[in-house]
């Protein structure tokens, strides 16, 4: 078996259902993840991961990698390992980072009680909560741009997040801003350069407010969102950054005692409950 196969299982084995978010039931014969669950986690088939693990599958894309790695929960060190012990060159510090550190991920996990998404420097989606797929339909299908933030929303792909005419008008603002910002601090990266250039190129509104060079970053906000299986909700929506890496982590929360805020909680039951049913 090679490296990458033998550090795969290994990491495989260590990380126990509860570390992410999945219930241990019963009749584990390893202590680790199953295959199954991990395939789900990274967004790849079953039957690539056991190729991937009996050493049978080679050069795996540095997506993959990348999704493996944060679904395993990886170190900087384990996941520079990973790529190199699999012919794939180490992510540069000059390219948009989509790593999600342990800390970072051990934080996340003790807020399930609030909606959390978190996204690179060029508005990808990473990793989400299962309350935020509750409230804002589930992204587990979809791949390559259509996670993308800036390109959902400037391409006007149906949504369930609706905005005052004023908050719509400053996120498009915002969002335009801060990808320009993004492509200033990373030059070399080619898919932030190829998101901007087809935003440019097929969406007019997007490439009437980056002619204003405008720079700055996405502020906090109120959305509604319209279509949860316990009715709309209104929700304020703040955006923390993690130093380091640029990661954009998105909380929704709504006023304590509020009825939004009753919406919210029932949702955390129904609504979960009904992805993982």
């Amino acid at each position: 078996m090679d490296e990458f196969a033998e550090v795969l299982r290994a990491w495989r084995d260590r990380i126990g259902p509860s570390e992410v978010g999945l219930p241990a039931g019963a009749r584990r014969r390893a202590p680790g993840l199953r295959r199954e669950e991990l395939a789900t986690l990274a967004g790849v088939s079953v039957e690539y991961l056991v190729r991937l693990e009996q050493g049978r599958a080679r050069h795996p894309s540095p997506q993959v990698i990348g999704a493996l790695a944060r679904a395993l929960r990886l170190t900087d060190g384990e996941r520079d390992h990973l790529y190199r012990v699999s012919g794939a060159a180490v992510p540069s510090q000059r390219l948009v980072s989509q790593h999600i550190a342990p800390g970072v991920q051990r934080l996340l996990d003790r807020l399930g009680d609030v909606p959390i998404g978190v996204h690179s420097a060029a508005w990808d989606l990473l990793w989400w909560n299962p309350l935020w797929a509750a409230l804002t339909g589930d992204p587990s299908g979809l791949r390559g741009v259509d996670r993308n933030v800036a390109w959902h929303h400037f391409s006007h792909a149906p949504g369930v997040i609706a905005f005052d005419d004023q908050h719509a008008e400053e996120f498009s603002d915002d969002l335009a801003a801060d990808l320009r910002e993004a492509a200033g601090r990373y030059p070399d990266d080619p898919a932030l350069a190829a998101l901007i250039a087809r935003l440019r190129a097929e969406c007019p509104d997007f490439e009437r407010r980056w002619s204003r060079a405008h720079v700055a970053r996405h502020r906090s906000s109120t959305k509604t969102a319209t279509s949860t299986p316990v009715g709309p909700i209104e929700i304020d929506c703040d955006v923390l950054t993690v130093p380091g890496s640029d990661l954009r982590i998105v909380v929704y929360t709504a006023a304590p005692g509020s009825p939004d805020a009753s919406k919210l909680a029932l949702l955390n039951v129904t609504g979960t409950q009904a992805l993982t049913s």
